[in-house]
């Protein structure tokens, strides 16, 4: 996965026990200089599928606090690129994304970061309606982006940034591409990944609350900012309104569509206000927990 005529791109996967997604992600990554999984000691064989197919593996041991997976990657690794770009391992790069992103990165003062579309695909099919694709900043200038630090209890035991986005030194733009987010490890797992979310923004919405702001450092609300910053701006709202989950539902399955995906929206729509109800019911036993210790 090395060349001189290839775009001078790091990619860094972050991954722990990817082998039914690991293969799709790397074969799509032939076009960089480099390639770098981050693996948090899996057991399965995702890490003899990266070294088979070329990439470089570095083991990551979490301490419990910051860094996380992929910052400590961006802290630790000496990447000499111009350019990193972030991916998870049920991503893949299509090919009219590496012509717009060769583009973009070869234009006249290019952007020093770009928001790009993560393409939600759902029980083997691509969802064109329901709201569940969003973007974030994935492609950025070597040394222009850290990851923000969020307040958070470490509750879910999660060692990688999930959610937490980039906060980039520089101009921002889109790329109009989507990536196809994709996930071979079937619904069990999906479920089983998002429990463990649920627990992680269940401690971060009780910081918020608690004192105001996310972090000590992170992506500001704007309403009238780019898509990561509206993202954030409707949360802080959205987190204080009665029947959320319902609110998340209605969202997705019928101002956004969703209805139009069929029995697999019907279902994605369902998990995703299934995920808010799990947030808001962990925060109320916190609530309880802490009433009882105060009798």
């Amino acid at each position: 996965m090395h060349g001189n005529s290839r775009l001078p791109i790091t990619v860094i996967v972050a991954v722990k026990n990817e082998q039914a997604n690991i293969k799709k992600c790397l074969a799509s990554l032939s076009r960089v200089e480099r390639v770098i999984v981050v693996d948090s000691n899996s057991t399965d064989a995702t890490v003899q599928i990266a070294e088979e197919m070329g990439a470089e593996v570095h083991q990551f041991v979490w301490n419990g606090g910051h860094p996380k997976k992929r910052q400590w990657a961006l802290d630790n690794i000496l990447i000499s690129s111009t350019w990193v770009l972030l991916l998870d391992a049920d991503e893949v790069v299509p090919d009219a994304l590496w012509e717009e992103i060769s583009l973009a990165i070869g234009s006249e003062g290019p952007a020093s970061g770009f928001l790009i579309r993560k393409g939600f695909h759902f029980l083997g099919k691509r969802f064109r309606y329901g709201g569940f694709s969003h973007s974030a900043v994935l492609l950025f200038q070597n040394g222009k982006a850290r990851f923000e630090q969020l307040f958070e209890d470490n509750v879910s035991g999660l060692d990688m940034e999930v959610h937490e986005r980039l906060i980039i030194r520089g101009r921002i733009e889109s790329l109009r591409t989507a990536i196809i987010h994709e996930d071979f490890k079937g619904l069990e797992a999906y479920i089983h990944r998002h429990n463990k979310y649920s627990s992680w923004e269940a401690a971060l919405r009780r910081n918020y609350l608690l004192r105001g702001q996310y972090g000590d450092e992170t992506i500001q609300p704007s309403l009238i900012g780019n898509s990561q910053e509206r993202r954030r701006a409707l949360k802080a709202i959205i987190i204080r309104l009665p029947f959320e989950p319902q609110l998340w539902f209605l969202y997705h399955f019928i101002f956004r569509l969703g209805f139009l995906e069929g029995r697999r929206g019907l279902i994605a729509c369902q998990i995703r206000g299934s995920y808010i109800s799990q947030v808001r019911a962990k925060n109320y036993e916190s609530k309880l927990h802490k009433a009882l210790d105060h009798l």
